[in-house]
């Protein structure tokens, strides 16, 4: 193997954290602002990139970081490693409510495809990166964008999403079609498309937005119920009718029509 290997465990329900047990020498990387707590033998380093690779050249490095900065992420990655003797743990929390995913990726022929920000942590020698999309539709209409995360490697990583996670085994040729913001990832050999919802009604009124993620077997999918994006705009919603006392039209028998009618929607 190249990756390090290590154990683990999650605990908690909404509010997860990982806990990864380290022998000496060992190393996880992860995203800046996910630790939680470690032992003392633990020692933390910021580095360029993933440090997937230990004989990476200056011009390596800067690629690698400047693949993160495509996908959206933060420039540089946090490495811990196990300095000490014995067994040492350390801790890294979800960034919001939602379920953590351990993946071995040796099950999954060494690679998987997800959303740009659900990589949490895995152990050292595993390469995040950017997986570019093929066909023009997913990068204009995916709500993801053209550039994907790939995450390679034949150790364990761990994904974090929001709500409850699905993971659903499609056969060969079997179709499935999910909310694009609810894909969290998928395995390799999935075809993955974007698809038009269809009908007038359904574009204007239909309130799911104007497309789907089409998703064709044989390999399993990841679904999230409740995307971070969704949560926001909720949030942001409600969060409107408080700012100067106002309830937002919530408990009136009328709602936002009586907030309307009162003068307040203008």
């Amino acid at each position: 193997m190249t990756s390090h290997e290590i154990d683990y465990e999650v605990y908690g329900e909404e509010l997860q954290f990982v806990e990864i047990e380290l022998d000496p020498g060992e190393t996880v990387v992860a995203e800046p602002g996910s630790f939680l707590m470690m032992d003392e033998d633990i020692e933390m380093k910021t580095i360029f990139g993933d440090g997937s690779s230990e004989d990476q050249g200056m011009w390596s490095k800067i690629l690698g970081a400047g693949k993160r900065v495509l996908t959206g992420e933060k420039l540089f990655m946090t490495t811990f490693t196990h300095e000490g003797y014995g067994k040492a743990k350390i801790s890294f929390g979800a960034p919001f409510p939602g379920k953590i995913i351990p993946v071995d990726l040796t099950e999954y022929n060494n690679k998987i495809i997800c959303q740009k920000d659900s990589f949490l942590c895995a152990a050292k020698g595993t390469s995040v990166g950017i997986e570019f999309s093929k066909k023009l539709g997913r990068g204009f209409f995916g709500g993801e964008g053209f550039i994907m995360q790939k995450i390679e490697g034949d150790g364990m990583a761990f994904m974090h999403a929001g709500g409850y996670i699905v993971k659903k085994r499609l056969e060969h040729d079997e179709h499935l079609r999910v909310d694009t913001g609810c894909l969290v990832g998928f395995t390799q050999d999935i075809d993955y498309d974007i698809t038009f919802v269809g009908g007038v009604k359904n574009t204007i009124f239909g309130g799911e937005g104007l497309f789907f993620a089409s998703l064709i077997g044989p390999g399993d999918v990841w679904i999230q119920t409740l995307p971070i994006s969704r949560l926001a705009d909720r949030i942001l919603t409600h969060s409107k009718g408080y700012f100067g006392g106002k309830r937002g039209g919530e408990g009136s028998v009328l709602g936002g029509l009586g907030d309307l009618l009162d003068g307040d929607g203008w």
